[in-house]
C-alpha cells in the first residue's frame, strides 16, 4: 500500500508540475485512485485531522473569496487603479510602482491570485491610454503580489495550509513575515527601473487621457462599499484577537462572509463567480494524497 501511496503522489505531482494536464483533474485523480484501492477510507479523507483535508483552509479560502466576490461590486479595486495612475501623472514607471505597490497591500489581506484578476483589467485600459505594453506592468504586479501575500496568513493559500498544520497565528505571520516582506518589497521596487526598461517611454498627449479619467466614476455603490469596509475590519480584527475571543480564522471568514451575503443584496451567482473552485478542489485532493502517504507510514519514514 505504502508503494502505492507515493507511486500516485509522485505521477500526480508530475502531472501537476509539468501541467500535462489541468492540476485540479491530476489531484482529485490521484485521491480518486487511493480512495478506490482502500488506501484512505471515507473517515481518513474527511474527518481525520492528521490524513484527511484540513477543512479550516478550505473554509477561510471559502470565506474570503466569498467577501472578496461582495466586494468587487463596489468598483473600489478600479477606482485605486485609476486614483494612482493619476497621483503618478502620467508618468509609467510611477504608475507601475504604484500598482505593485496596491497589488502588493491587497494581496497581504486578500487572496493574492483574485487580487491579481481584480486589478489587471484596469491596469491593462491605462496601459492603453499612455500607449505603453501591459506585460511589465502585469508582470510587475504578478511578482508584487506573490511578495505581498506572503506576509499575513490570509495572503495566500499555502501560508493557510502552513498555519493550519504548524498551528501558527495570524499574528505570528505579522510578527516574522510582514517586516521582512517589506524588505523584499522595497528591493522589488527599487528594480523595476532595470527589470523593465524601455518600457516607460509616454508621449505627452496620452498622459492627458490617463489625467481625464474620473476614478470617482468607478465607485458603483458606495453604500455597500461602506458595509463591506466594517465588516472586512471586523474580521481582521477577529484574526488578530482570534487567541483571545477563541474564534479560528476560518470561522472568522465564514462569519464575516455569511454578515455580508445577510446585509447586502447582491445576487449569489455575483460573488459565487469569485469563489475559486479550482482552486479549492485542488487542496481538497492534494490534502487526500497527503494524507495517504501519511497513513502508509511513507511520511513518518
Amino acid at each position: 500500500m505504502a508503494i502505492l501511496a507515493l507511486s500516485v503522489f509522485l505521477i500526480a505531482y508530475l502531472l501537476i508540475a509539468t501541467e500535462k494536464i489541468n492540476k485540479v483533474k491530476a489531484a482529485l485523480g490521484g485521491a480518486a485512485i487511493v480512495a478506490g484501492a482502500g488506501i484512505a477510507e471515507a473517515d481518513d479523507m474527511f474527518y481525520s485531522r492528521e490524513t484527511g483535508i484540513d477543512w479550516n483552509v478550505i473554509f477561510l479560502l471559502l470565506g474570503m473569496m466569498v467577501i472578496v466576490g461582495v466586494l468587487r461590486q463596489t468598483g473600489v479595486f478600479e477606482y485605486t487603479a485609476i486614483w494612482a495612475s493619476k497621483r503618478a501623472k502620467g508618468s509609467a514607471l510611477r504608475v507601475m510602482i504604484l500598482l505593485a505597490l496596491i497589488t502588493a497591500g491587497a494581496s497581504a489581506l486578500l487572496d493574492n491570485v483574485t487580487t491579481v484578476l481584480l486589478i489587471a483589467p484596469v491596469t491593462l485600459l491605462v496601459c492603453e491610454r499612455l500607449g505603453v505594453k501591459p506585460v511589465p506592468f502585469l508582470l510587475a504586479e504578478v511578482f508584487a503580489s506573490n511578495i505581498g501575500g506572503a506576509a499575513t496568513l490570509v495572503g495566500d493559500p499555502p501560508n493557510i495550509v502552513i498555519a493550519s498544520r504548524a498551528g501558527l497565528s495570524f499574528n505570528d505571520f505579522l510578527v516574522h513575515m510582514t517586516p521582512l516582506v517589506l524588505i523584499v518589497l522595497a528591493a522589488f521596487l527599487a528594480l523595476l527601473p532595470l527589470l523593465f526598461r524601455g518600457s516607460f517611454t509616454v508621449e505627452p498627449e496620452r498622459v492627458a487621457e490617463v489625467m481625464s479619467l474620473n476614478e470617482r466614476e468607478a465607485i458603483r455603490d458606495v453604500r455597500l462599499l461602506i458595509k463591506c469596509g466594517v465588516v472586512l475590519a471586523m474580521v481582521f480584527v477577529a484574526f488578530i484577537t482570534h487567541s483571545i475571543i477563541h474564534v479560528e480564522p476560518a470561522v472568522a471568514a465564514l462569519l464575516g462572509a455569511g454578515t455580508l451575503i445577510a446585509i447586502t443584496r447582491v445576487e449569489p451567482e455575483r460573488y459565487l463567480d469569485s469563489v475559486e473552485w479550482e482552486t479549492l478542489l485542488f487542496f481538497a485532493g492534494l490534502f487526500i494524497l497527503v494524507g495517504s502517504l501519511v497513513k502508509t507510514g511513507v511520511i513518518g519514514r
